[in-house]
């Protein structure tokens, strides 16, 4: 019964910590509403990482930076939005806050990955197609 107590005043004090250091996670809502009808161009560890742009319904379309295009949708769990795409039925959870743009914390086994908002524009995604020029 101790444990469970202590396990009780523990979680919300860790919650309160990764808010402060994140800031509050984004709804599915709040998120659909900053990112649709935009192309976001995403940076990590000061390199950019790719871009997505994010169209009506919670369609997207993802491309890691020199990369082909992949379809795909969004989707909220709790506290976190959660991509599936063509080429891989494996959600890939993140939790996405506003800090002088949008940031992305992964929520998968590599933990730790995250993204910065570098850019946006609602310009579509310019995307490379694998038989270009054949």
């Amino acid at each position: 019964m101790r444990w469970f107590a202590l396990c009780l005043a523990v979680i919300p004090s860790a919650l309160a910590a990764a808010e402060t250091d994140m800031g509050t996670p984004l709804t599915g809502a709040e998120f659909e509403a900053y990112v649709t009808g935009k192309t976001l161009t995403f940076s990590s560890q000061g390199q950019v990482y790719g871009a997505e742009q994010y169209l009506p319904g919670r369609r997207v379309m993802w491309a890691f930076t020199e990369d082909i295009c992949r379809e795909g949708i969004w989707y909220e769990e709790p506290g976190q939005i959660c991509f599936v795409y063509d080429y891989d039925p494996v959600p890939q959870c993140w939790v996405f806050w506003q800090d002088d743009g949008l940031n992305a914390l992964f929520m998968g086994e590599d933990g730790g990955t995250r993204l910065t908002e570098l850019s946006q524009t609602p310009a579509p995604l310019a995307c490379a197609g694998p038989e270009v020029g054949v």
